[in-house]
């Protein structure tokens, strides 16, 4: 893109103000409200003719560029003739902390073995958990960096990452600071899976409880567990969880990805942020779901990954419950770090439409990481978060499947891409 005018190009000084101009829309989740449910999730705000105008880091004005004053002191311009603006999107459901790749075992998984099978014979999570402990604090932050990376070339400013591929003390610490570090929101997976050092569920949360809880809880922001057949029972998972809540930290589960076991009804008995994935969940599940205040984090990426069936979206949607969208970005059972091909699932699997889509994967996703009243819309007051599409209308977003559709991104009113 050509920057405007000759004001407008850096000089070498910190330059506290962006104006995006002649946007053919902006496009951000309507209301002031998180999370969004029913029909006001699919209601969005849309501006033709735009301007975004960003400074110090937060938006000062989004309006029609008939309606632009004019404007004082140093401020660089960009050129968004053609293109539209949507807020950055958050992805509040990744892995994005680990080491290695496993895809020798996606071969395997291609040649007709099923992810439980894989998990049982000591692949799955164990697997990725060897090349994580033998990473070290400085591999695992490039690691997180690298990630970040490819996330902030899909359109993603705010990511939330989980440990839980250390399961000892050191790894699993260093791997929070390294999310911290690189600026994802920390999340402790600590009972994502038992080592093969312990014999039981029950000692490991001892150990995990006991000797990594504590400092764990001075640098993640939540906690979470998997709460599956072969990992952690309800009765374990609701161990777990308390102990982190006393310590201070917010919750999460994942739950109901292959069977019901008890996450949904555990998740509103502890006034969890989310329970995720929810392939499994029947009808019961979905009412209990709309009837709380618990959000649904749904991740079709992973369904496609592992051939699992989709989540009841619609039927979720229609009940009344929060749902957000999220990558799952995992070297296993998700490796897709686009939250625009999540979109294009949600529209094309999960019976979401593009608006739905767009606010599950913004101001919803927001909310789950106590973010909503900065992220995840383009108002004013909110952090200058933007993503540029490069196209006429903003459900391109959802719209080119797996198509190069972020033309540039921008971070606190700082072009990163």
């Amino acid at each position: 893109m050509v920057e405007g005018s000759a004001r407008g190009r850096r000089t070498g000084l910190a330059m506290s103000r962006l104006l995006v101009r002649d946007l053919a829309q902006v496009t951000t989740p309507a209301g002031v409200a998180a999370p969004l449910r029913g029909a006001m999730l699919g209601e969005v705000h849309v501006v033709e003719e735009a301007f975004v105008l960003c400074g110090e880091g937060r938006i000062e004005a989004v309006g029609r560029m008939r309606d632009l004053p004019a404007l004082d002191g140093d401020v660089e311009e960009l050129d968004g003739r053609g293109r539209c603006a949507i807020p950055g999107l958050v992805d509040c459901h990744t892995h994005a902390c680990f080491a290695g790749d496993r895809v020798e075992e996606f071969s395997l998984r291609a040649a007709g073995a099923s992810y439980e099978e894989l998990h049982a014979a000591g692949g799955g999570i164990l697997a990725t958990v060897c090349a994580t402990r033998a990473a070290g604090e400085a591999g695992l932050r490039a690691s997180v960096e690298r990630h970040r990376g490819w996330m902030l070339a899909q359109g993603t400013t705010t990511f939330e990452a989980k440990s839980g591929y250390g399961l000892d003390r050191d790894t699993e610490l260093a791997s929070l600071r390294a999310i911290a570090a690189t600026g994802g929101v920390p999340t402790w997976l600590g009972a994502h899976a038992v080592p093969p050092e312990f014999d039981s569920a029950d000692d490991y949360l001892d150990f995990a409880l006991g000797e990594v809880l504590p400092e764990a809880a001075r640098i993640a922001e939540a906690a979470d567990v998997f709460l599956e057949r072969g990992a952690f029972d309800a009765a374990q998972a609701c161990r777990y969880l308390e102990a982190c809540a006393a310590a201070g930290l917010a919750l999460r589960l994942h739950g109901d990805q292959f069977t019901e076991a008890g996450a949904i009804p555990l998740a509103i008995e502890l006034g969890a942020r989310s329970v995720d994935h929810l392939e499994a969940t029947g009808a019961a599940g979905v009412a209990a779901l709309a009837a709380s205040d618990v959000v649904g984090v749904l991740l079709p990426a992973s369904s496609l990954f592992l051939g699992r069936p989709m989540p009841l979206a619609r039927a979720l949607v229609e009940a009344g419950a929060a749902v957000a969208l999220a990558t799952d970005f995992n070297p296993g059972s998700a490796f897709c770090e686009s939250l625009p091909l999540v979109c294009s699932l949600a529209c094309t699997q999960l019976g979401m439409s593009p608006a739905q889509a767009l606010s599950a994967c913004t101001v919803n996703a927001a909310h789950v990481l106590g973010r909503a009243g900065r992220k995840g819309r383009l108002a004013p007051g909110y952090d200058a978060d933007l993503v540029l599409l490069d196209a006429p209308d903003w459900r391109y977003l959802a719209y080119h499947l797996g198509g190069p559709v972020v033309a540039e991104v921008i971070v606190g009113g700082e072009r990163a891409r």
